[in-house]
């Protein structure tokens, strides 16, 4: 197996000595740094570059800059994605977005978790577990979502959170470690002034 091959099947692999695994992760650091270049009001540029980093790409997918990614082709979006400044996915393992996903600024999403013990981390190894977003998903400023997580569709969680385990659907979740605060409800449309019809 190649250790591209076992990060995909969740065993250890070497993520940090293995040239193939290497030359991706340069490639695609190569097309962040050019996109993170191109001229905020360029949308057609950035998509086009998007397209050759992500493994699949929706429609009407917005990242402002700068935005990170480690292997790209590990990460799948779905349509109307929106990433604001300092977004990172560390995908090592697979990364998926549904659809209507909101990203606030300065937050992570790491698949890596490296070896526990001492002499298999000083060797490069890690493994790689999935991140799996739902539909419908508003994810607060500065969280960081952690490997082998998945979060539920309608969901939102609060800014500063570290999700560590699942978090369902149709819930506020918020905290370090991220806990589910309460289900969102239909009073929730009235949270927030709506300007009357003029």
């Amino acid at each position: 197996m190649t250790e591209r091959e076992k990060a995909a099947a969740g065993y250890l692999y070497n993520a940090n000595y293995d040239n193939e695994i290497l030359d991706v992760i340069g490639k695609c650091n190569d097309l962040c740094y050019e996109f993170n270049k191109i001229k905020p009001s360029n949308r057609k540029k950035q998509e086009k570059l998007l397209r050759q980093i992500f493994g699949k790409m929706g429609e009407s997918v917005y990242i402002n800059a700068p935005f990170w990614c480690d292997y790209g082709c590990n990460t799948f979006v779905g349509d109307y994605f929106f990433a604001n400044h300092n977004c990172q996915i560390l995908d090592g393992g697979k990364v998926t977005f549904g659809d209507h996903v909101f990203i606030a600024p300065n937050c992570l999403f790491t698949t890596a978790e490296h070896a526990l013990d001492v002499e298999q981390r000083n060797e490069g190894l890690e493994v790689a577990l999935p991140i799996t977003v739902g539909n419908n998903v508003w994810i607060g400023a500065g969280t960081i979502v952690l490997g082998g997580v998945t979060i539920g569709d309608n969901t939102v969680i609060g800014a500063g959170s570290v999700v560590t385990r699942d978090i369902p659907s149709g819930v506020i979740a918020v905290g370090v470690p991220c806990r589910v605060l309460r289900e969102i409800t239909e009073e929730d449309k009235n949270r927030y002034p709506i300007c009357p019809d003029v």
